[in-house]
């Protein structure tokens, strides 16, 4: 599998449509599922601890949509980020899908029409049953998809790029948006929690203009007021532009002790390397798009030579459980992905992987793909107490025969906060000066909790359910 643009994308959504046809009926033999052909109905017992559901299904599959990035400031991540979800989805979820219907995944660019008008074209012309992703415009279609999941129980709403949706948003039927990494606010956090441990007592922050950066940007300046940093200046600057000298420059006159960096990858290396260019040495603290191959391939190493520090805040993976050692080797060793896109330790690659295999564990668990059962179940399948399990064939057997499960993942627990908002360890991790990552540093998990509570954004909300933030 191969992810390199658009067009390949819409000829592998074509192609899969026969896999994805035979991975239906290869499903007829699991557990306790059967599965009639030719779009025909049938029913299924699943169930988790105490509690049956009965589920009647069409075999069709199920269309995924992924709300995608193929064009505009965050086009350098498309391909990766779109193999992120294709991943668990083929190499795994499609070999003994939920219910028996295989998953059929359909990307549709945002970065052209916008999120609003992609997500009308995932539900309104694909039939999407599961959307990938409500991110930086949920605002601006919030109240359509209210109504749309009001009058049809869904879709389901797994978000690998909802950390700039308040953390009181989410969770529930009504709105189904479960994270694969937190909130935005976090990120921004993060960067100041190691900028204090590395001593440093003045700060810049530097932001594009994109709303996830911004909040993050916002996020840093009051972590830091907080804790006590000094925030010398914020500079505000477009996102998607050639060249960033006149704010390198503006950080060379305030001789920051660290700059905060909330910016997309290619933005973020020109100014790093323009600064290295004007004669500064500073630490740099990014935000995790730095691990995309553009941050590097951009900055060079020649920059990483000339800086105290470059590195990014983000969240750890956990790789002293069984669920790293099922993903890990498979990312890496399928073709396509570890040699295409980078190692299984990249915070898309795993985070992704495991909300996704929630996601799916949930609809088995909550027999069918309405919201008012899945987003329940995304409670029920990560929360103790629970049979432990590791990856998503393990866990699907245990549900299959009638246990409760408590999936344990790469990212964290697999546990969710009311609001959808995942359970993660906060950590900075350093570019050695190769180019390639160092070891992640452990946050305090305590004082980043306290931290994140005095910080974090919530939309208000009337009486009719409209919120603002």
């Amino acid at each position: 599998m191969r992810i390199r643009n658009v067009n390949v994308g819409r000829v592998l959504v074509v192609l899969l449509v026969l896999t994805l046809i035979a991975a239906a009926c290869a499903g007829d033999d699991a557990g306790d599922t059967t599965t009639t052909a030719g779009g025909g109905e049938t029913t299924t017992t699943a169930g988790g601890g105490d509690t049956t559901t009965t589920a009647t299904m069409s075999a069709e599959p199920v269309v995924v949509c992924e709300l995608a990035y193929y064009t505009g400031e965050f086009a350098p991540y498309g391909p990766s980020l779109s193999a992120d979800v294709y991943f668990p989805i083929e190499e795994i979820i499609n070999q003994d899908p939920p219910l028996g219907r295989a998953w059929e995944w359909i990307p549709e660019d945002i970065g052209t029409v916008g999120e609003a008008q992609a997500a009308r074209t995932c539900l309104e012309q694909h039939g999407a049953e599961i959307l990938v992703s409500e991110a930086h415009g949920y605002r601006t279609y919030r109240s359509w998809l209210q109504e749309w999941i009001a009058e049809n129980d869904g879709p389901l709403g797994p978000s690998v790029h909802g950390g700039t949706i308040p953390g009181n948003l989410g969770g529930k039927a009504t709105e189904p948006i479960f994270r694969a990494q937190g909130l935005d606010e976090a990120l921004g956090m993060t960067g100041v929690l190691y900028a204090d441990t590395i001593g440093a007592e003045s700060i810049v922050v530097f932001a594009t203009q994109v709303e996830g950066f911004q909040l993050a940007a916002s996020a840093a300046v009051k972590a830091a007021e907080a804790i006590g940093i000094e925030v010398l200046a914020r500079i505000d600057a477009p996102a998607e532009q050639s060249s960033y000298r006149s704010e390198a420059e503006q950080i060379a006159e305030l001789a920051p002790d660290a700059v905060i960096v909330q910016a997309g990858s290619v933005e973020s290396a020109t100014l790093i390397k323009q600064a290295a260019e004007a004669g500064l040495s500073l630490d740099w603290i990014g935000e995790t798009g730095w691990i995309q191959p553009e941050f590097i391939g951009t900055l060079g190493t020649g920059a990483l030579d000339s800086q105290k520090s470059i590195g990014y805040a983000a969240f750890a993976y956990n790789d002293s459980t069984p669920a790293w050692e099922f993903y890990e080797p498979l990312w890496d060793n399928t073709p396509g992905y570890g040699d295409e896109f980078g190692p299984a330790t990249d915070q898309y690659h795993f985070s992704t992987y495991d909300l996704m295999t929630l996601t799916a564990l949930a609809v088995e668990y909550g027999g069918s793909y309405k919201a008012s059962d899945w987003a329940p179940a995304m409670f029920e399948v990560g929360d103790a107490p629970g049979t432990m399990c590791y990856n998503y064939p393990e866990c699907l057997a245990l549900i299959r025969a009638g246990d409760d499960i408590d999936y344990e993942g790469v990212t964290g627990s697999g546990t969710y906060t009311a609001g959808g908002v995942n359970d993660q360890i906060q950590s900075y991790t350093p570019f050695n000066a190769d180019g390639s990552v160092g070891d992640a540093v452990v946050l305090d998990t305590d004082r980043a909790l306290e931290v994140i509570q005095q910080i974090q954004v919530e939309a208000e909300c009337d009486a009719n359910n409209e919120c603002t933030w």
